[in-house]
């Protein structure tokens, strides 16, 4: 079989190679897929073993994978590849032929030859042990010299495969359209021809229900270039979205995944739980996480480059760690920087799924998933790779009015949540404005004191180098579009990613401290307090500060983290900001506010007096 696969690959020539972005974001982006020539070396081998994963049910396992080569160089590296057959005789073409690389695919991962020992340049043996995750196709390896600049074909493994690639897998809480409304999204290798998906849920201990789901999927010719449209391409799977409704508030209901097959047996995921919404106004205790810039790592330390992603993992844990005080999770842009290599979102679903699985967990369009010139985005650069959106919009469910938008609110209890999409035009006359103006204007205070607005640039204040370069502190008319809306619907808090560090502001009006103090703020509302959380996991290389005085500017850390509100009741709030590292407060302040307070004028909207009685 090894033979007639050099035979097939042999006749492959490489005619031209479509443009790959490498962006510095995403590591997969550093091999050059479209060089790659064969070197095949007849001593050379790689084996892998288990060659059935997931036996347990378990949608992640590990691989030990066997190599050696008789002339070994620091310059060797494996790759992981799914599905196993990746040559491009064998797999679907792209839209243009004569653009055909020697590979079709990128590796789902890679990781140097000599990671596995410090002797491995002397022997050429060597061995690694990687994770893998269940993505709904076989796997094999193979072993490269030359680098990732001139990557040479020198050895491909054996297939292994889990015990049933097509498993429901990763489900992803969201809040509902209505304040009793959760829905589960998964994904599955089941077309709805070949299974119906639902989901069986009900109260712990109570009647089951059977909900049925809707499914989704996109082709290559969704993709808006390369390398999403050409090497980074990898079928996402069918995305699986089921509706639970009429749930009782502050309940606490189990569920598990199922699709029924043609023949009538069904296939089962294990068994998760979550707990309802509370209703609108609701005076409980509330816990809502929020961060931008995440991103994804891998466990087995393979695709490291230059300290990529190196905080993901951390911030991950620290929240894992910290679930059951966590009632909702807000992820504001830049979820995995796939940047086209679709691939990367099952590891990302994968890597959060003990958060997504247990508490609604809200995205909001970033940069890396959306921007794309031609596509309607507000920015015209390459950072989504291809992408244009189209992953982010489908594997995530958003209560959205317009799904290709992505920009919608949501209530939780005693919060209101406006999450913008600072990827489409948000100025004064265009939809999203009035989108904006509407969430802020049509919540109940009285119900609902905290009203947080949340996007990813930073269209408020940032003291970063770069926005200080630009002369404007911000994203370019960010705040002189909204800053009238922030303090005319009197928002407590607005919250950025895209700059990868932390820094909070006073309460801030026209570049203006109107408030005293730090550390705890009370009475009438006085102007919105702005926090820039984009230190989630992606490297902060590049995010560093002003050195400028900037007043201000109340709270500044260049590292990795996440911010924590905790409502207690109607009238006082908690802000903590934690470090990923050790899960440590290092930065918080309380609001306490009454509703009288809400309804008082602030500095710049106290009407006309008159004497008349």
């Amino acid at each position: 079989m090894a033979a007639v696969w050099w035979v097939v690959l042999a006749y492959i020539v490489l005619i031209g190679c479509a443009t790959v972005v490498r962006g510095g974001e995403q590591p997969l982006s550093r091999i050059a897929i479209e060089r790659v020539t064969v070197a095949a070396v007849d001593s050379a081998s790689v084996k892998a073993h288990p060659t059935v994963l997931g036996l347990k049910g378990q949608s992640s396992d590990w691989v030990v994978v066997e190599f050696f080569h008789p002339k070994p160089s620091d310059d060797d590296w494996i790759g992981a590849f799914s599905p196993s057959g990746f040559s491009a005789a064998i797999c679907e073409a792209y839209d243009v032929p004569q653009y055909y690389p020697m590979l079709c695919t990128a590796p789902i991962k890679y990781q140097f030859a000599n990671f596995s020992n410090d002797g491995y340049k002397k022997s050429g043996k060597g061995y690694l042990k990687l994770q893998l995750i269940n993505q709904r196709e076989d796997f094999s390896f193979a072993l490269f010299s030359g680098g990732l600049k001139k990557p040479k074909l020198v050895a491909v493994s054996n297939k292994i495969a889990f015990a049933n690639p097509k498993a429901p897998v990763y489900p992803r809480l969201a809040q509902g359209k209505s304040w009793n409304e959760m829905t589960v999204t998964w994904t599955s290798g089941y077309d709805i021809k070949e299974a119906v998906p639902f989901v069986e849920w009900g109260a712990k201990g109570g009647h089951r229900f059977l909900s049925p789901a809707g499914t989704l999927t996109f082709d290559r010719n969704s993709m808006c270039g390369a390398p999403a449209r050409t090497v980074g391409w990898r079928h996402p799977g069918y995305i699986h979205t089921s509706y639970l409704k009429e749930l009782w508030p502050d309940s606490l209901y189990t569920y598990r995944l199922g699709h029924r097959l043609s023949n009538g047996t069904h296939i089962w995921s294990k068994s998760y739980s979550f707990k309802a919404s509370p209703y609108p106004g609701q005076d409980s205790v509330q816990r809502v996480v929020i961060f931008g810039d995440m991103g994804k790592a891998e466990a087995d330390s393979s695709n490291e480059f230059n300290d990529f992603q190196p905080g993901s993992l951390h911030s991950t844990y620290q929240i894992i760690g910290d679930l059951e005080n966590i009632d909702m999770v807000v992820h504001i842009g830049d979820i995995c920087y796939a940047n086209g290599y679709l691939l990367q979102w099952d590891q990302f679903t994968s890597q959060i799924e003990p958060i997504a699985s247990t508490v609604p967990y809200m995205i909001g369009m970033g940069n890396h998933e959306r921007d794309w010139p031609g596509t309607g985005s507000l920015y015209k650069n390459l950072d989504s790779g291809g992408e244009c959106g189209v992953p982010a919009q489908t594997i995530f469910y958003t209560p959205y009015e317009n799904r290709a938008k992505l920009w919608y609110a949501t209530d939780y209890g005693l919060f209101r949540f406006c999450i913008a999409n600072t990827e489409e035009d948000w100025r004064p006359g265009t939809e999203q404005y009035k989108f904006i103006e509407q969430c802020l204007s049509s919540v109940d205070r009285q119900k609902q004191p905290w009203l947080i607005f949340l996007a990813h640039r930073v269209l408020g204040y940032s003291s970063c180098t770069y926005y200080e370069e630009e002369g404007t502190f911000e994203e370019p008319m960010g705040r002189e579009a909204l800053q009238e809306l922030w303090q005319k619907y009197k928002v407590d808090l607005a919250f950025y990613g895209h700059v990868h560090n932390y820094e909070r502001t006073c309460p801030v009006y026209q570049s203006q401290c109107v408030v005293d103090g730090s550390d705890h703020y009370h009475g009438p509302f006085t102007a919105t307090t702005h926090v820039v959380v984009g230190g989630a996991g992606a490297s902060i290389y590049d995010s560093e500060f002003t050195t400028s005085n900037i007043k201000w500017s109340y709270y500044r850390d260049f590292d990795y983290g996440f911010v924590k509100l905790t409502a207690f009741n109607h009238s006082s709030l908690q802000f903590e900001y934690k470090k990923s590292s050790d899960g440590n407060v290092y930065d918080h302040f309380t609001i306490s506010r009454d509703y009288r307070d809400i309804l008082a004028c602030s500095i710049d909207n106290c009407p006309r007096t008159t004497l008349a009685t």
